[in-house]
């Protein structure tokens, strides 16, 4: 069957079409997304602005007119952390259902770590042992850890991309005072967990989601996205570690020209590799594999066990 995954990020409002049924991976077949960037648009109450509730409703509309271009017969819709902790967020909501008709569902930040590890342990494999997975998103930071398909341990820390760049490095170049500021801010945010996952033991497999880190991947090296989705990404403590020092002097324009680096995130990958720098030293990682299936993935994946198993509920196990 055809289904849409739209996923409202503090980011991205990004409508994902997919090719899917159980027991396959999905495929995706079209994507249609804007950068509104609703962890940025926030105002001094912690609200988010009329415009910027405007442009959602937009994208949502649009959404739905893609939905049915493409022959999409079920929904996913689901909002993460800028929606979740806007101050106005239960209005926004609201807006958005009675304006459109789409009922978001707003995930906790355990859940897009759980759902997000789902998906990492479908592309790895049980081979991959006990995993440990970081996703850096605009709004949050998800880290999750286990031996299962369900995470022994998920948490998610108030470190985004874009909150921390909208925070503490509001201006074209970042202050060294305020900068050093931030680092220990950040690291004393991942220090809080460091404890309770490192009691699982250390990780056998090490990977990161987002786009953050596949764009900190591309700019110490790794192949880029037309390589497709199978090309083998790592980011390396050494490579990002060279890069911070550059990265911390850089306007935001100078950013955009990085390899790999978009126009629309360039403002936050200072802020992006510091909390990757931070994470990758405090859990004493040298390497994270790049994983291209992250949160959206983990929604469709469960959706179509759900319905595997309320199909098959009374199949028996051996077909003679």
């Amino acid at each position: 069957m055809r289904l849409g995954v739209l996923d409202v990020g503090s980011n991205t409002v990004h409508f994902l079409v997919v090719d899917a049924h159980p027991g396959a991976a999905p495929i995706a077949a079209y994507s249609h997304k804007a950068e509104l960037r609703l962890a940025e648009l926030l105002d001094e109450s912690g609200a988010i602005g009329e415009a910027g509730v405007e442009r959602l409703i937009g994208h949502v509309a649009s959404s739905l007119r893609v939905a049915e271009d493409k022959g999409v017969v079920d929904i996913l819709p689901f909002a993460t952390s800028a929606v979740r902790e806007a101050a106005n967020g239960e209005q926004v909501l609201r807006r958005v259902a009675d304006e459109t008709g789409v009922e978001l569902r707003v995930l906790s930040g355990q859940d897009e770590a759980r759902l997000t590890f789902l998906a990492v342990r479908r592309w790895f494999g049980w081979s991959s042992g006990r995993l440990l997975n970081l996703d850096i998103g605009g709004g949050s930071l998800e880290i999750a850890c286990g031996l299962d398909e369900q995470p022994d341990v998920a948490c998610s820390l108030p470190l985004g991309a874009g909150r921390l760049t909208a925070r503490w490095l509001p201006g074209d170049v970042a202050e060294p005072d305020g900068l050093r500021e931030l680092r220990r801010h950040i690291r004393a945010e991942i220090a809080h967990v460091v404890g309770e996952i490192s009691r699982l033991g250390p990780p056998q497999h090490a990977v990161a989601t987002s786009k953050t880190f596949r764009q900190l991947a591309r700019m110490t090296g790794a192949a880029p996205a037309d390589a497709g989705p199978y090309a083998d990404r790592r980011l390396t403590r050494s490579g990002l570690s060279a890069w911070l020092p550059r990265l911390s002097t850089m306007t935001v324009a100078e950013r955009a020209r990085i390899p790999g680096v978009s126009e629309g995130r360039a403002k936050q990958l200072l802020a992006g590799a510091l909390v990757a720098d931070a994470a990758m030293d405090l859990f004493g990682l040298e390497e994270l594999d790049v994983c291209p299936w992250a949160l959206r993935e983990g929604i469709i994946l469960r959706q179509l066990d759900t319905m595997d198993s309320s199909s098959t509920e009374r199949r028996p196990a051996l077909t003679p």
